[in-house]
């Protein structure tokens, strides 16, 4: 039976990422046989392609369990998660879910966490260029008209929460000699790109639920409210800009539903 171009495509690239496959059908040799010897080899180059693909855009997961493991955990992902598109700098956005559910890399709970700071690099690093939120223009924003007005987050920013310091690890594995994370508690971790360079900035703690509020849609009152809510530490003039000059926003918006 004949199949379709389609049908082929897909049990071809079935064949390459799972060893357990036959040579697909129309794959022979010169000599007019399946070769599954050479078929392995090339499915082989396809593994090691996209493993490198991964190690080149997750370093520090990398660094964390070693080459050896990385390279086990990047093929089990890469047997089924085909690429999705010809640029391979968007190869692995999953990735950090798929450490998530992992069961080897269980112990290193933190891992998923730092996987999605360099998921969230390469995202702000390929993104659009917009200019960040100019300070003074949201200075001359009313005081009154604050509360009903929305933050629309900058095109590459990018805002992991985590239960561990999953900020403070990545930031120690830039260094060739890697110093303990002492302070071992929850971050919120912003990555973001207002310029040439992609930063990633630890919040504030007091911060950290006014930010999420933000980037979760939240009007400047509702998420001053919630922010209120979780500790009187927290001081909105200082958070609001201290955010701003980040450069983790790009323009005002008004609530649409109290405009007239």
């Amino acid at each position: 039976m004949i199949m379709d171009f389609a049908t082929s495509q897909t049990a071809f690239a079935d064949a390459l990422l799972h060893a357990d496959r036959p040579v697909p059908d129309g794959i022979t040799s010169a000599r007019g046989r399946a070769d599954a010897a050479r078929f392995a080899v090339y499915r082989n180059n396809v593994f090691v392609g996209l493993t490198k693909a991964l190690a080149q855009r997750f370093p520090v997961t990398e660094r964390l369990v070693g080459s050896e493991f990385f390279v086990a955990m990047a093929r089990a992902y890469a047997q089924d998660h085909k690429p999705a598109s010809p640029l391979m700098i968007e190869y692995g956005s999953n990735f950090p879910d798929f450490i998530a559910a992992f069961p080897p890399a269980s112990e290193l709970a933190y891992l998923p966490d730092v996987a999605r700071i360099e998921a969230a690099w390469t995202r702000a690093y390929h993104a659009v260029d917009t200019l960040a939120l100019d300070l003074a223009v949201l200075a001359a924003v009313a005081p009154e008209m604050l509360a009903d007005l929305r933050l629309v987050p900058h095109p590459s920013a990018g805002l992991i929460q985590s239960e561990f310091p999953a900020g403070s690890i990545w930031s120690a594995h830039q260094r060739d000699m890697v110093t303990p994370v002492v302070d071992w508690r929850p971050q919120v971790v912003l990555v973001v790109r207002p310029e040439m360079t992609v930063n990633v900035h630890i919040l504030p703690p007091q911060d950290a639920v006014f930010a999420t509020s933000l980037f979760n849609a939240a009007t400047l009152g509702a998420a001053a409210e919630a922010a209120f809510a979780a500790g009187p530490a927290f001081d909105f003039g200082a958070a609001l800009m201290g955010l701003a000059s980040l450069g983790a926003f790009s323009a005002l918006q008004p609530d649409e539903g109290n405009v007239p």
